[in-house]
């Protein structure tokens, strides 16, 4: 597995060889460790020791997370379009800044899960195979159309 230090590198190769204005390569690995179960119980326990869960309803803590999109969001304004894995768009200290505020983002989307009882992982795992129903490869394989388009 590659280390995010290396992941960057990868990245910044890839960019230099490709001509294409989209960088369409994707492949990242995320840290194994730590899992999103100690995530969420690391949060959890940051939020008892603050007394803070009965302000944790899931109504304000959706309202927190769409602020922190908009914070994310605040980033990329007028940045035009920006390649996959940012190359010489953004500086040391927006790369920091970028990281930080998606974590808020993370951060946020976890807690809402806990108080709604989402079980987070096995949600998404049940997207995705919606979404292959949904994006069937022989009708929308590079297309970008919605998916009520494709019936």
């Amino acid at each position: 597995m590659l280390s995010n230090k290396e992941n960057q590198a990868a990245d910044t190769t890839s960019s230099k060889s490709t001509s294409s204005t989209c960088e369409t390569n994707f492949e990242f690995k995320f840290s194994s460790e730590p899992t999103l179960e100690s995530l969420g119980e690391k949060l959890l326990d940051f939020c008892k020791e603050r007394n803070w869960q009965e302000f944790h309803s899931p109504r304000n803590l959706l309202l927190a997370l769409v602020g922190e999109v908009g914070e994310l969001s605040e980033i990329f304004q007028w940045k035009g379009e920006v390649p996959v894995g940012l190359g010489r768009t953004f500086t040391d200290n927006e790369k920091e800044h970028l990281e930080q505020e998606i974590s808020d983002v993370f951060i946020y989307l976890i807690r809402l899960a806990q108080a709604c009882k989402v079980d987070l992982p096995k949600a998404v795992e049940s997207k995705i195979e919606l979404n292959k129903k949904k994006y069937p490869i022989d009708k929308c394989f590079g297309k970008s159309n919605k998916y009520n388009e494709y019936h």
